[in-house]
């Protein structure tokens, strides 16, 4: 397929699955880099990379199995290599020729720009390194592909030596080249120096720019933007800015900046509206947490905790938000914290689905309670659904499903050393008294799995429900083994998550609290009939 006409003038170029995957921490099956492929072409980037056929065997078999496995509706393959072998021909490298049999239609060809990157890394000449791009980049276009070329170490190169960098441009782009991408590939470059220099190739060669930047100064995507605006046409990028130090410049960034605020429809509309999904649903796969402050796409970035912010955002939301944030598929969310003042609780309850506005005496109370329990510990920013139950207690109708009589929990070592953990639970439940033991891996565990014993019969829906995330800070250090702590949980049902608080001077009691308020809301979210 030929890449959306529409989205010629202007390059988006993914390269999550090569330089992405360079990350601490972070490898990808072939299954995986194929299910982000489809998740990038949904949000529609034009280009995708692959990884590096020949030299890796995983993209070797990513890029068979894409023939038959990927139907890309916005995007095209782009298969990574390097110039040919110094001495070599280009017909005759191993290794080009993987780029050829790899069936993808793009090849983006990495080759030195650096004086010193060529005399002490390719071990060549300067003279040699130029041939070298001229024989590549001309046989895979005599081959029938289309070919990007990214000059490594290119800003570094050109204030070493810019009239041998350029040459390298020149080399690429008279041997047939699309575009030459300038690499800020240390990641040190700044956006005033870099736009100068942007502006300086463009004033030397007629080639196609592009722009690939690194985070290691943090500037990965203003360095991006500077580019474009000094006439950069096609930028790199990897979804949720993975990549290895600090990471390559976030595409998603990239691209709402793009789209957003300067105007340049880079991708489809409907795209650029499923980004937050996309991002989190890249995130899933790679098994690496969400960050939740990411610009656009994080869950926290337009949330809202003070109250000064509170009270405005409720007059007009865009007083403290730069964009709506549906434009990229996310959601304002109020923070209900020590912070909170009515409107911030008005807001909140507002959100999960209670207006209080008619109501200022439960307001006030709502609030004076939650400020209360702030006090002794308690964060409500990170546990809707134990202020939503809170709330609901103040409102007078309680999610109440079970009544507690009482519980326990210690924790064993045997004879051989093994620790054995185990919990009894006594509940009261549609009438009847109910009593079941559990044990875990932890006291919290065995807890955990005696309540679901003692409520499994009269509520096989729990069954569904998984602890996903168990948190415990310490809130004061001052007395030791006995300072104070708060517990939080994250609990799924294969589809939605919620989080929920305890606090207390006993882990255990302050875990117990957060157990019963998971298991309350997920009765809650099962439309069970409360008592």
């Amino acid at each position: 397929m030929s890449v959306n006409a529409e989205y010629e003038s202007f390059h988006v170029y993914d390269t999550t699955l090569r330089d992405g995957t360079q990350q601490e921490g972070l490898s990808l099956a072939v299954a995986d880099k194929l299910a982000i492929a489809r998740h990038l072409d949904a949000l529609g980037v034009g280009f995708i990379e692959g990884g590096w056929p020949g030299a890796v065997p995983k993209d070797t078999e990513f890029f068979r199995r894409a023939r038959t496995e990927l139907d890309l509706k916005h995007a095209q393959l782009a298969a990574f290599g390097a110039t040919r072998r110094a001495g070599a021909k280009a017909a005759d490298d191993p290794q080009v020729a993987a780029l050829r049999e790899s069936g993808a239609p793009i090849v983006t060809l990495v080759a030195k720009s650096h004086v010193r990157h060529v005399e002490l890394a390719l071990r060549t000449t300067l003279s040699e390194n130029l041939a070298m791009i001229r024989d590549t980049v001309a046989h895979l276009r005599a081959e029938g592909r289309r070919v990007f070329l990214d000059a490594e170490h290119f800003f570094d190169g050109y204030r070493a030596d810019a009239a041998y960098a350029l040459e390298c441009l020149r080399a690429a782009a008279e041997a047939g080249a699309d575009v030459v991408v300038l690499c800020d590939t240390n990641g040190g470059m700044l956006p005033a120096q870099l736009a100068d220099i942007v502006h300086e190739v463009r004033e030397a060669t007629a080639a196609r720019i592009g722009i690939h930047t690194h985070d290691d100064a943090s500037c990965a995507v203003a360095n991006a933007l500077a580019a474009v605006d000094a006439g950069a046409t096609h930028v790199q990028g990897t979804a949720n800015g993975y990549g290895e130090r600090s990471g390559n410049a976030n595409l998603f960034s990239v691209v709402a900046n793009l789209q957003l605020k300067l105007g340049r429809e880079v991708v489809p509309p409907a795209g650029l509206a499923e980004m937050t999904r996309i991002a989190h649903a890249v995130s899933e796969v790679t098994n690496l947490a969400p960050n939740p402050q990411q610009p656009y796409v994080g869950v926290s970035a337009f949330a809202h905790k003070a109250g000064l912010h509170a009270s405005a955002v409720r007059v007009d939301p865009d007083l403290y938000q730069h964009i709506d944030p549906k434009l990229v598929g996310n959601d304002m969310r109020m923070l209900v914290s020590e912070m909170a003042g009515r409107a911030s609780v008005e807001l909140k309850g507002r959100e999960l689905g209670f207006d209080l506005s008619a109501d200022p005496a439960t307001l006030s109370r709502v609030t004076n309670r939650v400020k209360e329990l702030e006090a002794v510990g308690y964060s409500f920013e990170a546990a809707d659904a134990s202020f939503e139950l809170l709330l609901r207690g103040e409102l007078g109708t309680p999610a109440r499903f079970f009544d507690v009589l009482s519980w326990r929990s210690f924790a064993e070592q045997l004879a051989d050393g093994a620790i054995v953990n185990q919990a009894t639970v006594k509940v009261r439940v549609k009438g009847e008294e109910v009593l079941a033991a559990g044990e875990g891996n932890g006291p919290v565990n065995a807890l955990d799995n005696a309540l679901r014993a003692a409520l499994a019969a009269a509520y096989p829906a729990l069954a569904g429900l998984e602890l996903v995330d168990y948190k415990v800070r310490i809130l004061t250090g001052d007395h030791g083994t006995a300072s104070r702590t708060r517990v939080l949980i994250i609990t799924s049902d294969g589809g939605a998550e919620w989080s929920t608080v305890g606090v207390g001077e006993n882990v255990i009691a302050a875990s117990w609290q957060a157990l019963v308020d998971a298991v309350t809301y997920g009765l809650l979210a099962k439309g069970e009939t409360i008592l």
